[in-house]
């Protein structure tokens, strides 16, 4: 089978970038030709905001570039991990057009909500859930904090539901986790077209020995990672319990402050993915204390790969992979207190450490393992394009007239 791989990078490295790359890898490593075509959130640096928001919403290039290389490759399917912003939905288009099955990943909530997190204010925000126009979003300034930016993303949101781009331009979605799918059946979208496929970590690596005598947090250094709820944790922590830090962002300098302020505080920044599993490996426990719902929560499973439980919010996607007293313990979400009480909790009974690691590394073992990745990735490939023949011989193909109504999202001379 030839795969077609659709993604634009962040600029921060981060989960989705991780996942492309380990899919990318997968595929090849079974015998499968892997096409890429990657963009880069880099370049919004140089573009200016009238132009970055049209191509959020159709890109021109993308459509003529994509095109050709379809016609060039002749992929079996085309798998679309990130197209926001600097791809947009004319990848969609563009395989639709030259009749190619589509696979849409859904790593985040952007279709549903302008900020991709249902996060405002840092508590959970659904208002603009199953909204056709998300007004509210554009009032709050959700998105970069920024009315125009804003407004930009809802503008490709009104777009393409208008168009029915979700509908008619997608064969098959999958998110990473049933939580996941409900809010998206929640927002409008056919439950018969979603369909639940986990992340994975590969290649796998050994277990850990827990041994190291620290807990460990690994995400990216923003609001919606928690990082409050964890730094007043561990202010008011009274046990002499060590936190490593890895990630960067913007609350980098909030992390640093505490590290100097406090001993037990240590702050490892960013490293590479070796060296945050070795560090995991050699924690106690891992803490996730995001406020926002996860659609899955990666560094999870990269702690259940090396035996280590984890801390986190009864939250979203957290509280479905987290199994509370057999692989790690659910705290309340933005509740410092009670992330202090769970962590002191499980520190302190070394029974339950010891029966919670192995549990850990078996719940990685039979779910997470890049082999089941594998085999599920291959079973929605196989779906979609069922799928996308079924539509075919409906009379349900695309045409010229019907790919595109909009003056602005044309055909652009392909």
């Amino acid at each position: 089978m030839k795969v077609l791989l659709c993604h634009t990078r962040y600029q921060q490295r981060g989960g989705e970038d991780e996942v492309y790359d380990s899919e990318a890898q997968t595929l090849e490593e079974h015998g499968h030709a892997v096409v890429r075509f990657l963009r880069h959130n880099d370049v919004l640096s140089g573009m200016g905001k009238l132009e970055a928001a049209g191509r959020t919403v159709w890109n021109p290039e993308v459509y003529h570039d994509l095109r050709g290389l379809i016609r060039r490759e002749r992929p079996d399917v085309m798998h679309v991990t990130n197209t926001f912003p600097l791809i947009s939905p004319a990848a969609h288009y563009a395989a639709r057009a030259e009749g190619v099955p589509v696979v849409q990943a859904l790593h985040n909530y952007r279709f549903l909500c302008p900020s991709a997190l249902f996060l405002r204010d840092g508590k959970v925000c659904e208002s603009c859930l199953g909204k056709s126009v998300p007004w509210p979003a554009v009032q709050h300034k959700c998105y970069r904090e920024s009315s125009a930016a804003t407004a930009a993303v809802a503008a490709l949101s009104v777009a393409h539901r208008w168009l029915g781009t979700w509908r008619r331009a997608v064969d098959l979605y999958f998110t990473l986790t049933e939580f996941a799918k409900r809010k998206f059946v929640e927002g409008g979208f056919d439950p018969d077209r979603i369909v639940v496929k986990p992340n994975c970590v590969h290649p796998t690596p050994e277990p850990g020995d827990g041994k190291g005598g620290y807990a460990v947090f690994v995400a990216r250094l923003s609001a919606e990672k928690g990082l409050d709820t964890l730094l007043d944790a561990w202010a008011k922590m009274a046990r002499p319990v060590r936190l490593k830090v890895i990630g960067d962002g913007p609350l980098a300098e909030r992390v640093r402050a505490a590290a100097s302020a406090d001993p037990r505080i240590e702050y490892l920044g960013r490293l590479p993915l070796s060296q945050v599993l070795e560090v995991i490996g050699g924690a106690e426990c891992l803490v996730m204390p995001s406020v926002w719902y996860e659609t899955f929560g990666r560094t999870i499973i990269e702690a259940y790969a090396k035996g280590t439980p984890v801390i986190a919010s009864r939250l979203g996607a957290m509280a479905e992979l987290v199994d509370e007293g057999r692989t790690g313990l659910l705290f309340t979400p933005g509740d410092s207190a009670a992330l202090v009480e769970a962590v002191e909790r499980l520190l302190a009974d070394p029974d339950a450490l010891s029966r919670m690691r192995p549990a850990a590394r078996r719940e990685f073992e039979t779910k997470y393992t890049a082999e089941t990745n594998y085999r599920q990735l291959i079973d929605i490939y196989d779906r979609a394009i069922e799928i996308a023949a079924r539509k075919r011989a409906g009379g349900n193909r695309p045409t010229r007239d019907n790919r595109i109504l909009l003056p602005v999202l044309g055909d652009q001379g392909s």
